[in-house]
Order: C-alpha cells, then sequence, then structure tokens
C-alpha cells in the first residue's frame, strides 16, 4: 500500500473481488434490478418473528451464498467487517455469530459497504489476511422503527424522504483469484452544512459525496472522463441532483455524464411509490455486489469509482437538535 495524496491510497498487490452476492426483501424483488439479486425473499420478515431477526437472516443469507459462489469455507475467511443500521451493529453481530469467522463491526452508516470494502482491501493489501469478507445490511422496518416512528403509528413520509433498502450484500476479497480488482480507496472527511430533517437523507449527505469524489480526483491527478460511473450510493434523487450541483459549482467538476446512484436504481420510484429513492447500508451493498459486478465483469465499462455515503445520525442526537454530520468513503473497481 502507498499513500497518494492526502486522502487516497493505492493498494499495490491489487486485491481481487473473488465473489459477491445480495439477498433483497420483496420490494427489491419487485424493482428494476431484480433479476440480478441472488435471492429475494417473498417477505420482508424473512421467516422470523422481529424485524431486527430477519435483518441478520438477510445477512447469513448473503454470507452464505457469497462463500457458495467463491467455493471456499468459512473457516477459509480470515476476517470479515460487517456493519448495519441497528444499535450496536445488532444485524451483523447475530448474523454472523455461526460462522466462526473474525469479526470487526463498522458504522459509517449508509456508507458502511464501501468502508469494509476498503478495509477488507486494506487488510488483503497489507498482508494481515489472504481472504476478508466486506458486508453490510438493513431492513425498511426495523430503520423507520429505530430512526423514525414505527410503522404501526401510520405516519406520512415527506417526498424528501428515502426508502431503507431491506437487504445485504457480501463481498469477498483476496490477493490472487477475481476479475475485479480494488485498486485504490479513499477514507472520507466528516462533513456538515447543518441539515437538521431526519427525512432528507440526500440533502445532508451529498457535501460529503463531493468533498470525497473531488479528493479522490485530485489526489489521483484524475478526471471524471476516466471513469465508466462515478457511483454513489445512496443520496435518492435529490442528493444526486445537489451533488452534481455542488462538485460544479465549489469544485468545478462536472460528473453529469458519468453519475449514477445506487439509491436511484433499486426502485421504480413513482411506481414503487418510494419518494426519493433508496437508502440504508444495504442498497449500495445489493446493487454493487450484484449489477456494478455484473456490469463489470461483462466489461460493459472498465472501472467504477464507488463512493458510499453516510449521514451519521443518531436517534439520541435528533432529540437533542443535533444536526446530521455524513461522511463518504470511495474505492476504485476495476476490471
Amino acid at each position: 500500500m502507498k499513500r497518494i495524496g492526502r486522502y487516497t491510497v493505492e493498494f499495490e498487490s491489487s486485491p481481487r473481488i473473488i465473489a459477491a452476492a445480495a439477498s433483497v426483501g420483496k420490494t427489491e424483488g419487485e424493482g428494476p434490478l431484480a433479476e440480478d439479486f441472488d435471492h429475494i425473499n417473498p417477505d420482508d420478515g424473512v421467516g422470523c418473528g422481529t424485524w431486527e431477526h430477519a435483518e441478520a437472516a438477510l445477512v447469513r443469507q448473503a454470507a452464505s451464498l457469497c462463500i457458495k459462489k467463491a467455493a471456499v469455507n468459512a473457516e477459509d475467511i480470515d476476517i470479515v467487517f460487517a456493519g448495519d443500521l441497528l444499535n450496536q451493529c445488532t444485524a451483523s453481530t447475530f448474523g454472523f455469530r455461526e460462522f466462526g469467522i473474525p469479526a470487526a463491526g463498522l458504522f459509517g452508516a449508509c456508507s458502511t459497504f464501501a468502508l469494509a470494502l476498503y478495509m477488507a482491501a486494506l487488510t488483503v493489501d497489507s498482508g494481515g489476511a489472504r481472504m476478508a469478507m466486506a458486508e453490510a445490511s438493513s431492513h425498511f422496518c426495523g430503520a423507520e422503527k429505530q430512526f423514525r416512528y414505527p410503522l404501526e403509528y401510520g405516519g406520512q413520509r415527506t417526498p424528501t424522504a428515502q426508502r431503507t433498502v431491506t437487504g445485504a450484500g457480501a463481498a469477498l476479497i483476496g490477493s490472487r483469484r477475481g476479475a475485479i480488482r480494488i485498486r485504490r480507496g479513499t477514507v472520507g472527511v466528516i462533513t456538515d452544512y447543518g441539515i437538521t430533517d431526519m427525512a432528507n437523507m440526500g440533502a445532508a449527505m451529498a457535501p460529503a459525496a463531493a468533498k470525497t469524489i473531488a479528493a479522490f480526483l485530485e489526489d489521483t491527478g484524475t478526471a471524471p472522463e476516466d471513469y465508466g460511473m462515478i457511483l454513489t450510493g445512496d443520496l435518492g434523487m435529490i442528493g444526486s441532483n445537489l451533488l452534481v450541483e455542488l462538485l460544479r459549482e465549489e469544485y468545478g467538476i462536472d460528473i453529469s455524464s458519468r453519475h449514477a446512484d445506487c439509491g436511484n436504481m433499486i426502485f421504480y420510484a413513482e411506481k414503487q411509490d418510494t419518494h426519493a429513492g433508496g437508502s440504508g447500508c444495504g442498497c449500495s451493498a445489493a446493487v454493487v455486489c450484484t449489477r456494478i459486478m455484473r456490469v463489470l465483469g461483462e466489461r460493459k465499462i472498465k472501472n467504477v469509482l464507488f463512493a458510499g455515503t453516510g449521514a451519521l445520525m443518531s436517534p439520541l442526537t435528533a432529540y437533542q437538535g443535533d444536526t446530521i454530520p455524513a461522511i463518504a468513503h470511495a474505492v476504485l473497481l476495476e476490471i
């Protein structure tokens, strides 16, 4: 590993993505990426008695599918980096407790999967692991219960609100086999533009995404045109528009011809009534582990700069009237 510029590192051994898989809920399975997902559950309960147990089941499904696709055993994996939105990474803890894999819990809100990919690549590149797994999950009902109102309350969602994705994605990273590599990565800076509306995550996260993307491009001496796709996850419709505007006005960078967002890709916004799009740790995890891996594998594009975005709020800070800090972490995926 070597550092490039202020924020970015280059993984000199080019850690490879050996396999990736995602398991999602019913609504996600009715969206535009249905054919890409490895497993679609017939209901959001996933055969469990609580939403929290359902999310842990999604974690187990995604991890098991990834291990099966890689044709390895759980004991072959040296470490897993995993996180979710529930208190103390509940879903990740209960999802992985039976695998016997050394585990490191992460919290980056909706940026967790990008952070997990970074940490897995860093660990493999340093020689600290032969294989490392990156995983993230979320659940619509669990997130509403924790951060807003339980669904039984019947509260009205505003037009700026995004639907938390019910899903989990897992990727296995190693040093030898795999056509897709993780070449570079950037850990973001906490950014706060004073947003307080918990139903407008896109506006809170867009400045962090702009800062990280601008930092990555500056550190690497590259331009948007050098990338087949600049993917964020997950700003949704409002945050995506703000990101393009912020980069153009504050940094003089135009990504409009290259930008896509996981939150805009996973649902039919109007048909499925998901308002401003998708969100949650499981959103970018599910999209990257399926659709993005597929388009890279089919060589439809040569690389993807993936910047995962997260609103670092908690119920406690919201009740205290605090603003919503945000962060974005980026990794460069190449075929």
